[in-house]
Order: structure tokens, then sequence, then C-alpha cells
């Protein structure tokens, strides 16, 4: 037998300890790992700060502005290993009360919403606030409340105005004062009224080259816009600039003026200046086509993406924004080739094909 050795005997247990410690920490190190991106449901307790699920509910999906931007907050929740549950209201505030409560019930880490309209959500806001879920409002702010949230939104009126001047100056390259018409939305709708004060800003600021002859009502609806665009018509045949506060109210627009003989290409003869909001597919196949010849964009994919950031902010503990504007763009014929990357519309475009 060796002799003891005292010194050899005290590394070797140095050693032990050593690998002990370590494999007993190793498990603890792998479970701070999953919870970074763990998703709801899979038993794991999450850490200070984690996002495992989220409430989505939206007032509507019936144009492909809102299935683009419910598509973006889907494909990015599963990008971050986040459970997105889902609430579609139809038009109705108070199903979509019952949708967001129905989130708070099941304790999700954030609720992004897209209201009806502005004061109806209030209540939904405080219900998210009393149970200390941070609360995001998509597209549609809010009434102004003291209740605790953050609306990530368009500037509509600087989009507007910009898209709007544009099509001042095609006006004013045909050496005669035109006669403009204006499809409004609905005027319980924050959006809507953005874009009424931007078009009329961007008219105020043309002077007299310009004259409204037609404030057409359409609530967002496409036979109210139909009829409302063939009787300003009917009222002055000559109207040689159309703004419309929706891009999903172009083929109303289409469907008058062809009946009329008067749907031309940009720099056709008889061509009726024409310009929208939103960036949607239809908009983006017209203007590719020559159609139309501007439009503002709302940047949908960089909305979702801010919505989700604010609700891990605010789980970060950090301080957040009452709001956050998109900015946009307005793409028009002389610059789509350069903008159409960033144009949600394109892109949903694209994928048609």
């Amino acid at each position: 037998m060796p002799p003891y050795d005292m010194h050899a005997n005290a590394q070797a247990l140095r050693l032990a300890l050593t690998l002990t410690v370590a494999i007993l920490l190793a498990p603890l190190g792998c479970e701070k790992s999953r919870n970074a991106g763990a998703g709801a449901g899979d038993g794991v307790a999450p850490g200070p700060g984690a996002v495992r699920s989220i409430g989505v509910a939206f007032e509507t999906l019936q144009t492909e502005f809102w299935v683009a931007a419910f598509d973006k907050l889907k494909a990015d929740c599963a990008a971050k290993g986040i459970t997105m549950l889902e609430g579609v209201a139809d038009g109705d505030a108070a199903k979509q009360f019952d949708q967001v409560r129905n989130f708070i019930n099941r304790k999700v880490d954030g609720v992004i919403i897209v209201p009806k309209d502005g004061k109806t959500v209030i209540p939904m806001i405080k219900a998210c606030n009393a149970a200390n879920i941070p609360v995001v409002l998509y597209n549609r702010p809010a009434d102004p409340t003291d209740a605790r949230h953050t609306a990530v939104a368009p500037d509509n009126f600087a989009i507007t105005r910009d898209t709007v001047a544009h099509l001042v100056s095609l006006a004013r390259k045909t050496g005669k004062k035109q006669k403009a018409m204006i499809l409004m939305g609905d005027l319980s709708d924050v959006n809507a009224i953005g874009r009424r004060d931007g078009f009329e800003a961007a008219i105020k600021e043309a002077g007299d080259g310009l004259e409204v002859v037609a404030r057409v009502p359409t609530d967002w609806n496409q036979e109210r816009a139909l009829a409302g665009v063939q009787s300003a018509m009917q009222a002055n045949p000559d109207i040689g600039l159309i703004f419309t506060s929706s891009d999903f109210m172009f083929p109303s627009i289409k469907s008058v003026l062809s009946n009329l003989g008067k749907w031309k290409r940009h720099g056709e003869p008889g061509h009726v200046i024409l310009g929208g909001f939103d960036g949607d597919a239809t908009a983006y196949q017209l203007l590719a086509e020559g159609y139309v010849d501007a439009t503002g964009v709302q940047d949908v994919y960089w909305e979702a993406e801010k919505a989700i950031q604010v609700i891990f902010d605010a789980k970060a503990g950090r301080s957040l924004p009452g709001r956050i504007d998109d900015k946009g763009f307005a793409i028009t014929q002389s610059n789509l080739k350069e903008l159409e990357p960033r144009m949600w519309g394109a892109v949903v475009a694209r994928k048609r094909k």
C-alpha cells in the first residue's frame, strides 16, 4: 500500500467538490435559458420581465390592412416563443370587452387592442390597469383618459397632408383650377378625423388653385362610398382630383370612373388625379399600373414590432410613453421603385403571385 499523501488527498477533495458544484449549477443555468423564451403552459415559472403570452383583440379583420397587421403580430409572437391569444370582435365593442376580460382572467403578460373607437376602449384599458397588465392600443388611440396605456399609431394628419400636397402639385401642373373630392371615413374614428384634417390642411396651403366640391361621408362602407362618388360626379362631372381616406375604397371609385369613361392612367388625357391612405395591395397594384398617383403608407410591420416591444419594456419596468408615432410616408409614381420594399401592400401583392 502506498504511503498516505495528505497534500494529494486534499487536492482530490477540492477537485471533487468543484465538480459537484458544477453539476448542481448546470441545470440552473439551463432553466434560466428556457425561461427566457418559454411559451405559456409549459410549466416553467416565468422570470422577472418574461413575456410568455399576449392577448390580441382586433375590432375587425375585414380589410387587408388588419389582416396584415394581425399576421405580423402572430408571426412575431411565434418567433419570440410567445403564445398569442386571439380575439376578433366583428365591430362589437361589448364582445371585445369580453375578449379582453378573458385575456385578463388567463393572466396574459400584455394586451394589444385594435378598438372599435376611442371611447369604448377606455373601460378595457382600466380593466387591464386594475390587473396590472400592460396594454397597447394598436393603430387607434383612445379618447383623452388618465388610464395607463401606450398607443402605437400613425401620424394620420402629417401622412395625409404630405400625400395630398403631392396631389395638389400635380393639379397645379395641369394649368387650371381643379375641383376636388374627399371620401371621409367614420368620424367617430380618430384616424378618420386625422386624415380629414390633413386633407383640409393641404388644400388650405394650396390657396385658390383647388376647390373642394364634395366631402363624401362613407363610415368606412363600400356601398356608401360608391353612392357618394356617383352623386358627387353627377353634380360635378369635371372633378379632377379625388382623395380617399382609405385605399380599400378605390374599387368604388374605379367603378364610377370606369362607367364615366374617366378611368385613365397617369399622363393620359382625362386622367383624374387619385390619392389614398393605407398602402394596401390594391393601391400598390393601381400605382404600378399608373392609375393612382399617390397614397399615404402606414408602416404596419413597424407598428407591430413596436407594440410587442412596449410589452417587453413594461415587464422589464421601463418607463413607457403614452404614444409612439408611426411617421409613415407618401409613396408616389416618382418614388415607387425606391419605397415599394417598405410598403406593406407591395409585400402582400408579391405573396399573392
